[in-house]
């Protein structure tokens, strides 16, 4: 029984690190490190679209109660997030399009229907900024994990030729280390892989409100346009 439990203790992932080849530990520390990077951009990017989210709906309950849009003007302009500041750039436009005295009423439209959409385009950038670098670890990570477990096993062989010994010994402990960088490059490619899709479709959810809201926003200043032209 001892030393079946003292080869499991050698064979403990520190030990293994430790006896590793230096190319198979840089390889092994560079995917620890994508997978601590991959991990802050999901947390990061989660708990901002969660409060997006809630700041969203806060910010649309408003809206409709609201007895008139002027009144919102102040409070979105001290806000930061995506709704407010789509509207903010709607009423900005909507006001200097008004203070110009005549007014060409398809320009106003399709002006407003242009600012909301690029104000919308630019909030996505930036929360879609960081997902990138998700996808890039996942498909990238396994394949440096197969770069260590190659050089791994390209150093068992030099080992048994060295030694001219083809026992399990020799050879054991440069597959374990090649096996366990294959395992930290999954390990860092899965949760990156994940939380690549489920952030994108929480991105593509919120950019899919973000254009109800603007139509909504801006059919609401059209039909003030028509109300207008009527007079």
């Amino acid at each position: 029984m001892e030393p079946i439990v003292k080869a499991a203790a050698d064979m403990s992932p520190w030990v293994l690190f430790m006896q590793a080849d230096i190319v198979v530990k840089l390889v092994m520390l560079g995917l620890l490190l994508a997978s601590i990077w991959s991990w802050a951009i999901i947390i990061e990017r989660s708990r901002r679209l969660r409060a997006i989210a809630a700041q969203a709906k806060q910010f649309e309950d408003w809206f409709w109660k609201a007895e008139n849009l002027d009144t919102l003007y102040e409070p979105a302009a001290k806000a930061e997030h995506p709704s407010a500041r789509l509207f903010i750039a709607g009423m900005n436009e909507w006001r200097r399009s008004l203070a110009r005295g005549r007014i060409d009423r398809e320009g106003v439209r399709a002006r407003l229907a242009s600012i909301t959409q690029v104000s919308i385009g630019r909030d996505i950038d930036d929360l879609g900024d960081r997902l990138n670098v998700l996808a890039t670890i996942g498909a990238v990570a396994p394949f440096v994990g197969l770069f260590g477990t190659v050089w791994g096993i390209m150093r068992s062989f030099t080992a048994i030729a060295a030694s001219q010994n083809t026992s399990l010994a020799v050879v054991a402990p440069g597959i374990a280390e090649a096996l366990f960088a294959t395992a930290i490059g999954l390990f860092a490619a899965i949760p990156a892989v994940i939380g690549y899709n489920r952030l994108l479709h929480n991105v593509g959810r919120l950019e899919a409100r973000l254009s109800a809201f603007a139509d909504e926003f801006v059919g609401l200043l059209s039909r003030q346009l028509d109300g207008m032209e009527e007079k």
